[in-house]
C-alpha cells in the first residue's frame, strides 16, 4: 500500500466511525466501488474527502486533470445562464429519467473494445467529436493511443507509447496546441528514477521525449500531477516542490515563480491543496494565485464546515451545525449564491464545477446539474455484492463509464 492509499484508508475509516450504522453500510459499499481512473491519481488522492450528509455518506477522490478544450465554470452571476436557485431535495425513492431522454445531445455510446479486441481507457476530448483513448497495459501487450470519432464511430491509432524500462503505465494524459502529452516513470539500470514526459502530434507520429524529471527520493515529491499544455509549453505540478513548465520542443523544466510547495489546480491558478491553517478540516484550495496576472482569490469557509473543496469559481463541502444533521452545500468562492444540495449529491465530484453525481440510498447513480436542479439516471446499478462502478468524473467536460459492451461518453459541454 502506498503512502497515499494508507492516508486515504485512514480518512475513510475515521469518517465511517462517525456516521450511523446505515450510513456506514453505504460508505463501505462506496469504498468497494471500483473506480477506473483515466488520469494519474498522484498526490491529490491524499486530499480525498468523505462527505457525510443527512441520511447517508459518500466518498470522493479528487483527481485533477486537463482536457484539450477548457470550459469555464458557470457562476451564480454568469451572464450565460439564469441565476441558480436552491433546489429542494427529491422525494426519497424518486428516480429521474434516463440521460438519453434528459440530455441526448451530450451522450455518445461506442463499442467498449477497439477493432483488435482490446479494452481501452478514455482519457479526454480532443475536440467536440474526438475522444482520446489509451489501451491498457495490464495484459503485457504493447500500449497505444487512439482517437475515436464519436460521430462516425471510427477509431484511428495515433502512436505506440514507448515502453523501454518503464516501471509504470503511461500516466496523466493531456492535449493542446495540436499535441498530446503524457508521462511515464522510468528506472534505468544504475540510475535514479525519472519521470519522462512524452509528446506526439494529434495527427499521429513517433513520440518524442520532452524532458526527464529526476525524482528526489529524500523528499515526498515522487511524481508529477496536473499535466497541461499551455501554448508552446507543458506545465505540471511536481509533488512537494511546486509548479514547473518546459517547452514542448524539449528542454529543462523551470520553476514557475511564486509556486513553491503549491499545486496546479487549473492553469493559471495554483494553490495549496490542503489549507495550512486548517489541515484537519480538509479544506482544499481555499487560496488561489494566478501566475499570469498576480491576482489572488480567497474563499469563504465557515468554522462549522469541513471537507471543503474549492475550484476556480466555486466551493462545495459539508456543514455540521451544533445539534443538527450535516448538510451538503455549494456556493461561489466569495460566499454568494450558496445553496443546499440534495443529501445524496457527492459534492466533490464536479464536472466543470457545475455537474455532480447523486448516489441515493436506494441505489443507482444520477447526474445532477447544479444550475437547473435537473437530474438524469446514468443506468448504473449495484452488483450482487453491493458495489458499483462509479463513473469517471473530473473537473473537466468528460464523464465515461461502461455498461455491458458499450462505453458511455458524456460531454458536459454539450449541455446548455
Amino acid at each position: 500500500m502506498t503512502d497515499i492509499e494508507d492516508k486515504l484508508t485512514r480518512v475513510l475509516a475515521g469518517a465511517a466511525d462517525q456516521v450511523p450504522e446505515q450510513a456506514r453500510t453505504r460508505l463501505s459499499a462506496a469504498v468497494r466501488a471500483r473506480r477506473r481512473p483515466r488520469r494519474a491519481p498522484a498526490a491529490l488522492l491524499a486530499a480525498a474527502a468523505v462527505v457525510v450528509v443527512a441520511g447517508g455518506a459518500g466518498t470522493a477522490v479528487r483527481v485533477l486533470g486537463s482536457t484539450a478544450v477548457k470550459q469555464p465554470a458557470v457562476n451564480a452571476t454568469d451572464a450565460q445562464g439564469p441565476t441558480p436557485q436552491p433546489t429542494p431535495a427529491p422525494t426519497p425513492g424518486e428516480k429521474p429519467p434516463p440521460i438519453e431522454r434528459v440530455w441526448p445531445q451530450a451522450l455518445h455510446k461506442i463499442p467498449a473494445k477497439l477493432p483488435d479486441g482490446r479494452a481501452y481507457i478514455p482519457q479526454l476530448l480532443i475536440d467536440d467529436r474526438t475522444l482520446l483513448v489509451k489501451t491498457a497495459k495490464g495484459d503485457g501487450r504493447r500500449q497505444f493511443l487512439w482517437s475515436y470519432d464519436l460521430e462516425s464511430g471510427r477509431p484511428r491509432r495515433i502512436a505506440e507509447i514507448p515502453a523501454g524500462n518503464s516501471t509504470s503505465p503511461s500516466q496523466d494524459v493531456a492535449a493542446g496546441g495540436g499535441n498530446i502529452v503524457w508521462w511515464t516513470l522510468y528506472k534505468e539500470p544504475g540510475r535514479q528514477r525519472v519521470v519522462r514526459i512524452w509528446a506526439v502530434p494529434v495527427g499521429g507520429g513517433s513520440p518524442r521525449k520532452v524532458t526527464d524529471v529526476s525524482l528526489d527520493v529524500t523528499r515526498k515529491g515522487r511524481h508529477i500531477q496536473a499535466l497541461e499544455v499551455v501554448g508552446s509549453d507543458v506545465v505540471f505540478t511536481r509533488d512537494g516542490f511546486g509548479v514547473y513548465r518546459v517547452p514542448l520542443r524539449g528542454g529543462e523544466p523551470r520553476a514557475v515563480p511564486g509556486t513553491e510547495g503549491q499545486y496546479l489546480l487549473r492553469w493559471p491558478w495554483v494553490g495549496h491543496h490542503t489549507d495550512r491553517d486548517a489541515p484537519d478540516r480538509h479544506v482544499d484550495f481555499s487560496e488561489l494565485f494566478n501566475v499570469e496576472t498576480g491576482e489572488r482569490r480567497g474563499a469563504v469557509v465557515k468554522p462549522d464546515e469541513s471537507f471543503v473543496f474549492c475550484g476556480v469559481d466555486r466551493c462545495s463541502g459539508q456543514r455540521v451545525p451544533k445539534g443538527s444533521d450535516p448538510r451538503a452545500f455549494v456556493r461561489d468562492r466569495d460566499g454568494s449564491g450558496e445553496r443546499t444540495v440534495p443529501f445524496d449529491v457527492r459534492v466533490f465530484d464536479s464536472g466543470m464545477e457545475r455537474f455532480h453525481l447523486r448516489m441515493p440510498m436506494e441505489g443507482g447513480v444520477f447526474l445532477y446539474d447544479l444550475l437547473t436542479g435537473t437530474s438524469s439516471d446514468l443506468g448504473i446499478q449495484r452488483d450482487k455484492r453491493g458495489g458499483m462502478r462509479i463513473p469517471d468524473i473530473g473537473f473537466d467536460r468528460l464523464i465515461t463509464y461502461q455498461l455491458g459492451e458499450k462505453m458511455y461518453v458524456v460531454d458536459l459541454a454539450a449541455i446548455r
